[in-house]
């Protein structure tokens, strides 16, 4: 389903072994009763490298899921092509791609112990004869009996070194012998990763693996799922709503909406430099500030009465855009409390959430009325009813047109310390 000479086919067959490419991918669902056929995935193209971790983003419907499953073969697409370094797939049985998934339920199967679960994929992946599979159940079954009453079978010995390996990585060797009810939520969950590692997959899809864990315990299995990827370098597609997971896991993370590709970028390019607004406030907890906004002379803004200085890149297209009215946004660590200045914004502060090492502050601009959210220190006596005055930092403004989409972007930012490595693809 591609033309061989296709530049962007062309591109992932240059990605290595694992790279995953989605070539004008769409996937629609039937008309029912009379309504039109439902659009899932949109005419998606996107490259993922040999190696990388990439997280997929975007709210509830957006077709995150689908496009996991169009990847694992649990769906057929409608249009276009998948690719696995340099073979089309999306044609091929799920058993055939060598993916494995995670799900959200951890879909362990209750009457087996973890050893077997462990295993279970392995088993399933082997082509094996009806002899061969009575003599690996009756080796299993007598493991534990006596050395001459003991039936051994070369395939099981290989699959149970494997399983241990495993096991021993993701700490779970002690529990073995027991069955998923006799397990907390982030023991099954790491079942569940065991599972899809002891395969050795081309890639590893997620699908909100984490979404049932508790706070505490969500935090320890996100750095532990880091850890494995970095070791393992298996090439990774991971689906959250969870904010913290999309900043901290990914190399890069991709924003769907609607089944369009909205943006794709390391996390600190799509948090300081979104492409439209809607990346603009999905992205970011709390998300930006978007506020209505006129350029004026002398690289400045006007917001109501008050002129703001803007700064840095978005300066010099100023003048091309003077007498425009563009949505002006914010993020709110940079909004400032500040003294009462002709430049300051004066606002009410409407509610405050101290969080211990910083407090959150939605306050009411008194020009235009428009609600606003700033970070500022948790001691601040920021009562509901009090009156505060905001300074906006000059180099903080983004610029979107009436359509949304960001004005001046530059090149990307360099990436700072604090952003995931890159996988080494060279």
């Amino acid at each position: 389903m591609g033309s061989t000479t296709n530049p962007r086919i062309v591109q992932c067959r240059r990605l290595g072994l694992a790279g995953v490419c989605f070539e004008a991918l769409s996937k629609s669902y039937p008309p029912r009763g009379g309504s039109d056929p439902v659009e899932v995935i949109r005419e998606l193209s996107l490259t993922i490298e040999d190696g990388e971790f990439l997280v997929l983003v975007g709210p509830s419907g957006c077709g995150k899921s689908t496009l996991l499953r169009l990847m694992a073969g649990l769906e057929t697409p409608s249009s276009g092509e998948i690719f696995i370094g340099d073979h089309p797939v999306s044609r091929l049985r799920p058993a055939q791609r060598n993916v494995a998934m995670v799900f959200q339920s951890y879909a362990l199967y209750p009457h087996l112990s973890v050893r077997d679960n462990l295993g279970f994929g392995l088993r399933r992946s082997r082509q094996r004869t009806v002899l061969q599979q009575i003599q690996d159940q009756l080796h299993r079954t007598t493991r534990r009996f006596p050395q001459p009453l003991s039936l051994s079978s070369p395939r099981e010995a290989r699959l149970e070194i494997r399983v241990n390996e495993v096991a021993e990585a993701l700490e779970l060797d002690q529990l073995l012998d027991r069955r998923p009810k006799e397990l907390s939520g982030g023991q099954k969950q790491r079942v569940a990763l065991g599972r899809a590692m002891a395969r050795q997959p081309d890639v590893f899809l997620m699908d909100e693996p984490l979404s049932n864990l508790d706070a505490k315990l969500r935090g320890s299995t996100r750095t532990r799922i880091v850890d494995l990827q970095r070791q393992l370098g298996t090439t990774t597609l991971y689906v959250t709503h969870d904010q913290v997971e999309a900043m901290t896991m990914g190399h890069r993370i991709a924003v769907l909406n609607q089944g369009r590709l909205q943006q794709l970028g390391t996390p600190m390019e799509l948090y300081r430099w979104p492409s439209n607004l809607f990346v603009a406030q999905f992205i970011g907890s709390p998300p930006m500030n978007v506020l209505p906004v006129t350029v004026a002379s002398a690289g400045t803004l006007l917001l109501g009465e008050r002129r703001l200085p803007v700064e840095g890149v978005l300066a010099d297209a100023l003048p091309a855009l003077e007498g425009q009215s563009l949505n002006g946004g914010i993020r709110p660590e940079q909004l400032r409390i500040a003294p009462a200045t002709n430049r300051n914004l004066p606002a009410d502060v409407s509610h405050s959430e101290v969080l211990g090492n910083e407090q959150l502050i939605t306050c009411r601009l008194l020009d235009g009325g428009h609600l606003i959210q700033v970070r500022a220190d948790p001691d601040l006596d920021a009562t509901p009813g009090s009156r505060v005055h905001l300074e906006a930092e000059p180099t903080g403004w983004r610029l979107f047109d009436r359509l949304g989409e960001a004005i001046a972007r530059p090149h990307p930012p360099r990436s700072s310390e604090n952003e995931p490595l890159l996988p080494n693809l060279g």
